[in-house]
């Protein structure tokens, strides 16, 4: 009886039972071609033909890739090691690389000093980009521009230092002032700046030693890309804060600066930079006193930094335009004057919506730097253009080497482009 009714009894399992893999069609690999590339009859047909026109291009590059001469002194050398086959002449860069990179007249026994200043870049770069470091090293950021004029360009120490202590005179001047008003502050930290700078020259003049501890570098023996990352780096610097002060000069009450800001952005925005470039070159040597020399880096600097600084200030308008006024109203609330209402409140939000457009400029204006080849700046372009092309063993060799700027430009690019998605990603300057 006991037997019969324990039969009749229904089994309850008391363990999990294990999970079944899922299909293969829903995992892995055959999943994200499933729904990325052939989700539907249309889009499959697009992924057929894009991997045939990859299948063509590879076929069409690869032996010319993989036959590729590295050894040989010229061009004629090249074609006799191919003997007709297909195949590219890179020997041009293992020939030439320290133009490309330096130029043609930079020391050679000098390399190390761009090169040095190159890897410190990172390390100043850092606490600016990556804001979750000790803002301590922030005084990296600060010492770098100081450091790097003098790795590159060499010369008296003494040229750095006053420079440095012109900013910190200006700033503490700015400090010490500002509570009052931010005109005068600014005002003040501009007029003992430029005191120390001056009393610095006619010291720097007077005692300099004649031997230098590194030796002095003239401007116009710089080229290749450390021009262009010199032009990049210091306009781009330089263009950001200038363009946030014009975009708060164009949203400013008082006519007379409203008016100087609308002006000059306006203007600049209608010229090409092509043309201030040759301003840079030729008319702004008209201006100056007779016998006075203006170094041609120092023209471009200015030029390129003025032509960005005019299109952040309109991204950055456009960032301070897109917040509500209630922000505005934020600051006053809370008792803040204006400089500390936009540094603590306003300038934050409107820079995070900015910073798309920010990049997109910082990208546009480091590839316009080959611009400066057509008033005789041996840059990067410039050199192919010029000395490389120019001589007999390698001209005719263009693919090589204008495959191997775009190569060098497209690394900057696209590590400012995934940067700034990192940083958007970060800050969360979508609105939901």
């Amino acid at each position: 009886m006991s037997d019969t009714h324990a039969q009749s009894v229904a089994f309850v399992r008391d363990t999990e039972i294990p999970a079944s893999p899922p299909p293969v069609a829903q995992t892995g690999a055959v999943r994200w071609m499933r729904e990325n590339l052939f989700s539907t009859w249309v889009n499959a047909l697009l992924t057929v033909a894009a991997l045939y026109a990859i299948y063509l291009i590879g076929v069409a590059i690869l032996p010319w890739l993989i036959n590729g001469v590295w050894t040989t002194p010229s061009l004629t050398a090249c074609r006799e090691v191919l003997q007709g086959k297909v195949g590219g002449c890179f020997s041009v860069l293992t020939e030439r690389w320290n133009q490309l990179l330096f130029g043609f007249t930079y020391p050679s026994d000098q390399y190390w000093r761009p090169g040095i200043a190159f890897l410190l870049l990172f390390a100043a770069a850092a606490p600016v980009m990556f804001f979750k470091l000790p803002r301590k090293l922030l005084i990296i950021t600060a010492l770098y521009p100081f450091v790097a004029y003098y790795l590159i360009w060499g010369g008296t120490i003494l040229t750095p230092v006053f420079a440095l202590l012109g900013f910190v005179a200006g700033y503490a001047a700015y400090a010490r002032l500002v509570k009052g008003s931010f005109a005068l502050g600014i005002f003040a930290a501009v007029a003992v700046a430029a005191l120390t700078w001056w009393i610095g020259g006619m010291i720097t003049d007077a005692v300099a030693p004649a031997q230098p501890w590194l030796e002095e570098v003239p401007s116009r023996d710089m080229g290749g890309f450390m021009l262009n990352m010199i032009l990049g780096v210091t306009c781009l610097s330089l263009s950001i804060p200038l363009g946030i002060l014009l975009a708060l000069g164009r949203q400013s009450n008082l006519p007379l600066i409203k008016a100087v800001c609308v002006v000059f952005i306006e203007f600049i925005r209608g010229v090409p930079l092509i043309t201030l470039l040759f301003v840079a070159n030729v008319v702004l040597a008209y201006f100056l006193p007779p016998g006075t020399s203006f170094d041609l880096i120092l023209r471009v600097i200015i030029m390129i930094t003025l032509f960005a600084s005019a299109y952040i200030a309109e991204v950055i308008r456009g960032g301070l335009a897109a917040l509500p006024k209630g922000q505005y109203e934020a600051g006053d609330s809370l008792g803040l004057d204006y400089p500390q209402a936009m540094r603590l409140i306003i300038l934050p939000q409107a820079l995070k919506i900015s910073i798309p457009g920010i990049v997109n400029i910082a990208v546009g204006l480091f590839k316009d730097t080959t611009l400066v080849s057509v008033i005789s700046m041996f840059d990067l372009v410039g050199m192919i253009r010029g000395p490389i092309l120019a001589s007999a063993e390698w001209n005719g060799v263009y693919w090589e080497l204008f495959g191997f700027a775009a190569l060098l430009f497209f690394v900057v690019c696209y590590g400012i482009s995934k940067y700034s998605q990192w940083l958007e990603r970060q800050l969360s300057t979508g609105h939901r």
